[in-house]
């Protein structure tokens, strides 16, 4: 027998908050910001009474605001029927956050600098790399994703601007707006840049293994098809799945937005046929066909999502039914379950792939970290080494357009780029740089610089 594919077990959706606790709203205007107020307040009267009130306990009172408007806002947009969806992206994300910090602390305390030190430069960093990523994300996504959103009103572009929780971060994305909130972190603070970048270069890239399992867990930054023994598939409402399947590279069921006249941005399930004696076309499905109804389940219903649907066909397809499928307008087909595809096509695992990568040259930096003579040479060996390996990933995925010069990615366009500044900072680090050296032990900025 041939080698049957991975099947990669999706988890986007971990499980649901619930709108109400004891009859009360937990989001907006709800318990949550109430209990949100309270820590808030008692944090900044904390802060007051151990450091005076100065600039720099006054900084602290954006911060507090822009959960408090997230939590009054932003988080019900992003619920649904069930309540706020907690995803295996999000969280992922957070472990990742979590995990560069501990690195950090601990790679600090080793050069003397007190563990409130690095919490607030995590905050000046993860703030500006979480709109850079999704800055990023957007801009190369506006007419895919974004434009249609706006054309529904304001409100629909805000739910689907701040929806990180399902993807759509740019790991350069982050970069770029960690740099900018490391250039602010050390200009407040007036610490040295160089030795700033070094001490939190390993932590970026631990941040980065852990990210990248989010992506897996997502479907997103998937590769091309492969025969490879670790090959995987991805279930249908996966980014691989319709991906070939918009492609025509297979037949498949995605749920996308209907813009033509009279739909009005509402979401249906398409048909699309990329062999025309499928079994699927042999039933009547032909390309292009808008399904209203599969059996009892109303496709235009609210409860239509990808995950109903795929348990739906499963578990037609174990009993080998024959699904009864309206067709828009009022057309009725008779279609084996297994005529329609539930899982992609065999693609490589790039998102593992970058795991490994982030996790040997985490490594890398972490035992080079001995032998360093002058500060940057963790931060440029990072930008040496990355780009190179970011650069081969990328041949091997498809998520992204080949569009730049001669069919390179925008990732790897900067891939190229790094390069050249990683270059460029080599030579500064040689003949301008200063001799590396282990700080004294502090309690307060600037730490680093001493």
């Amino acid at each position: 027998m041939g080698h049957q594919p991975n099947r990669t077990i999706m988890y986007q959706t971990l499980f649901h908050i619930p709108l109400r606790v004891a009859g009360l709203p937990l989001f907006g205007y709800g318990i949550l910001l109430a209990i949100w107020a309270v820590v808030g307040t008692s944090y900044l009267i904390w802060q007051v009474h151990r450091r005076g009130l100065n600039s720099e306990t006054l900084s602290y009172l954006p911060v507090i605001a822009a959960i408090g408007a997230i939590i009054a806002w932003i988080l019900p947009a992003l619920c649904d029927h069930q309540g706020l969806p907690i995803r295996g992206y999000g969280v992922m994300i957070l472990l990742a956050v979590l995990a560069a910090v501990w690195l950090t602390v601990q790679r600090g305390k080793r050069r003397g600098i007190a563990s409130d030190v690095i919490l607030n430069l995590a905050l000046w960093l993860f703030v500006p790399g979480i709109i850079g990523a999704r800055a990023f994300y957007v801009v190369e996504y506006w007419n895919d994703q974004y434009a249609p959103a706006l054309r529904l009103g304001l409100l629909p572009l805000l739910g689907e601007l701040v929806n990180i929780s399902q993807g759509g971060l740019v790991v350069y994305g982050a970069l770029m707006g960690i740099v900018v909130g490391l250039l602010l972190f050390v200009r407040r603070y007036r610490l040295k840049l160089l030795a700033t970048c070094d001490l939190v270069a390993p932590g970026l890239l631990l941040a980065l293994a852990i990210g990248r399992i989010g992506c897996f867990l997502n479907g997103c930054c998937f590769g091309a098809m492969s025969v490879a023994p670790w090959a995987v598939t991805f279930p249908l409402g996966s980014l691989p799945y319709e991906n070939q399947v918009l492609r025509r590279q297979a037949d498949g069921l995605i749920r996308q937005r209907l813009n033509d006249h009279g739909n009005s941005g509402r979401l249906g399930w398409v048909w699309y046929s990329a062999q025309p004696d499928s079994p699927a076309a042999g039933s009547g499905l032909r390309d292009g066909d808008r399904l209203k109804r599969i059996e009892q389940l109303d496709l235009n219903a609210p409860d239509a999502t990808a995950e109903n649907v795929y348990h739906m066909l499963s578990g037609a397809r174990r009993s080998g039914e024959v699904l009864e499928v309206v067709v828009e307008p009022s057309r009725t087909l008779y279609v084996p379950a297994e005529a329609i595809p539930l899982r992609s096509k065999p693609v490589h695992p790039t998102q593992l792939y970058s795991t490994i990568d982030a996790v040997i040259l985490c490594l890398l930096l972490v035992t080079y970290a001995r032998y360093q003579r002058r500060d940057g040479e963790l931060f440029a060996l990072m930008l040496s080494v990355y780009p190179v390996t970011r650069f081969l990933i990328e041949i091997l995925r498809t998520d992204e357009p080949k569009r730049f010069f001669v069919g390179m990615t925008i990732a790897q366009v900067i891939s190229v780029v790094l390069l050249v500044c990683a270059a460029a900072l080599w030579a500064y680090i040689f003949f301008a740089g200063q001799r590396s050296h282990v700080a004294p032990r502090c309690v307060e900025p600037p730490g680093i610089a001493d």
